[in-house]
């Protein structure tokens, strides 16, 4: 090993030690304090009740983690946007875990966290997968109210998708654990099943304060919404359950019960690890985003028995795609290749950036894994497609948009893990989180931005010294360098993984050995939805 591969490894350990320090803090939502207060009341946390209900020794993948990351600071802050997403296995069976964490802010809805469900349905809608939602919230957080109640994808949309799950036969089953007010109260009664927790659950349209301001009458909120009246009562609900425990095992023998999916038929067979070991992508991957580095290395640390069959192997080097196999699942592999390459006519070619005959290939090859119904997984370092008057002459808009056409139109499952840079028309051709990949995930080291920090600071340092030229007003070099750093400081931070996870860009920031694990687990997902439509291209400049 080469000092270099050292000095990559250090610099991603430290990236892999934030990350863990980050989810660390986010997992503790509200703080110890609000914690202990949740368990004097008897209640297990939102992870807690998820960690009881996963099936032991199983793996699980969680969607959103840093959603809401430093966002809503004048607010409190809404770490993991005030509710746990995951995904995992319940008797044996994959699916998708909702639950409200009343310890930020008693579990209300702030923007992010709407956004947040409505990804966690459309992960269950994608994939036909089981749901279910351990509720207890507050409802709608009023002071941000204009941003979640009315548009299409605020938080009516929720119920709107649980009548559209019901209609596709989409097991949904709710456990009421805490308050459920409101609005929020369509939720759990639109699913097939309902539970509540006696004496801690309440579920109403509108809590006593509001009845007694509304109407006049004087009532308590457990004769008014508790587990008594809508088991036997109202009828509301369908289970009575004595404390969060015995809900969590009530939803387990129900899951126990139902019977198997139907299958896609991906390709599987017993998985093999990686022959190249995969802790070496550490040493890999360059600390410099501006490195460069050969990707099919990566690839060799990813692929079972790191094995894969390149396609056009001679063609269009800047992208590679390969026939390969992750956890046993076959995929179809486009990557951006980050080192220099040399075509047949001896031009070079810069890593990294897409180029006609890259994008022709990738397109063809995703067509082909449309054809074989193979999945297909995009590893992203990707800078842009190649500009100037060559490649214009040659028809790289032309070709670009042909490969943007295959990735919007393939009817096989996408999966997309940003490795490093994913810029500009970069980040669309190869599957960005507006192609609907069934999950994207990041890598500590990525980028998501128009272009990188430097070359938008230089850009935006441009817009500003013409507008102070404007003005009549100068500025010395070495005012030009503090907006320089200025400027890009505050662009870097945009671009940062964390600021993407936060918005919900991309599904989490992960450990790079933890790939194997989120693609295998999509794929398994993406097996329980046959595939419906035919793949066409529609009309496209050839």
């Amino acid at each position: 090993m080469d000092i270099n591969f050292n000095k990559n490894e250090d610099h991603n350990k430290l990236l892999i030690s934030e990350l863990k320090k980050r989810l660390i803090k986010v997992k503790l939502g509200g703080g110890l304090e609000k914690i202990n207060k949740h368990h004097e009341k008897g209640k297990m946390t939102a992870r807690e009740r998820i960690d009881y209900l996963l099936d032991s020794n199983t793996k699980s993948i969680e969607i959103g983690a840093f959603a809401g990351d430093t966002m809503y600071k004048d607010h409190g802050g809404c770490p993991s946007g005030g509710v746990v997403v995951k995904i995992g296995y319940i008797q044996k069976k994959q699916c998708v875990i909702v639950a409200n964490d009343a310890t930020v802010k008693a579990g209300a809805w702030f923007p992010i966290t709407a956004k947040k469900n409505l990804r966690a349905q459309e992960i269950a809608i994608e994939n036909k997968l089981p749901i279910i939602y351990l509720v207890d919230s507050a409802g709608v957080y009023l002071p941000l109210q204009d941003e979640i109640f009315p548009d299409k994808e605020h938080f009516g949309r929720i119920f709107r998708n649980n009548a559209i799950m019901s209609s596709m036969g989409i097991t949904q089953i709710s456990a009421i654990m805490g308050s459920c007010v409101a609005g929020g109260a369509y939720l759990p009664i639109m699913s097939d099943e309902a539970l509540i927790v006696d004496k801690t659950g309440s579920i109403f349209l509108a809590g006593s304060y509001l009845v007694k301001a509304a109407i006049g009458e004087s009532i308590d909120n457990e004769t008014l919404g508790g587990a008594t009246t809508h088991c036997e009562i109202s009828g509301v609900t369908d289970y009575k359950a004595k404390d969060d425990k015995d809900a969590l095992d009530t939803i387990k023998n129900i899951l126990g019960k139902i019977g198997d999916h139907d299958a896609a038929g991906f390709n599987r067979i017993v998985p093999v690890k990686p022959s190249e070991k995969e802790e070496e992508i550490l040493g890999i991957l360059p600390k410099l985003r501006t490195d460069q580095y050969d990707m099919k290395e990566i690839i060799k640390r990813i692929v079972d028995n790191s094995e894969f069959d390149e396609y056009k192997e001679g063609f269009g080097k800047t992208i590679i795609t390969a026939y390969a196999r992750i956890d046993g699942w076959a995929v179809g592999i486009v990557a951006n290749q980050r080192k220099v390459v040399k075509t047949k006519k001896g031009e070079m070619q810069f890593g990294g950036v897409i180029y006609s005959d890259s994008a022709d290939k990738a397109t063809r090859f995703i067509a082909n894994c449309n054809q074989k119904k193979i999945p297909l997984l995009f590893l992203q370092d990707v800078t842009g497609f190649m500009v100037g008057s060559k490649s214009e002459h040659g028809g790289i808009i032309k070709d670009g948009a042909k490969m943007v056409n295959a990735v919007s139109n393939s009817v096989v499952p996408k999966f997309t893990i940003i490795i490093g840079n994913s810029y500009g028309a970069g980040n669309y051709a190869m599957c960005g989180k507006a192609y609907d990949p069934r999950l994207i995930a990041s890598w500590p080291s990525a980028e998501l931005a128009v272009m990188s920090g430097n070359s938008a600071a230089k850009v935006l340092l441009q817009i500003e010294k013409a507008s102070l030229k404007k003005k009549g007003e100068k500025i010395t070099s070495e005012n030009e360098d503090k907006l320089f750093e200025k400027i890009k400081s505050r662009y870097d931070h945009q671009i940062s993984p964390y600021y993407a996870a936060a918005r919900i860009w991309t599904d989490a920031v992960i450990n790079p050995l933890d790939t194997r694990t989120w693609v295998s687990m999509g794929i398994e997902a993406a097996n329980h939805a046959p595939i419906e439509k035919k793949f066409n291209l529609g009309v496209v400049q050839v």
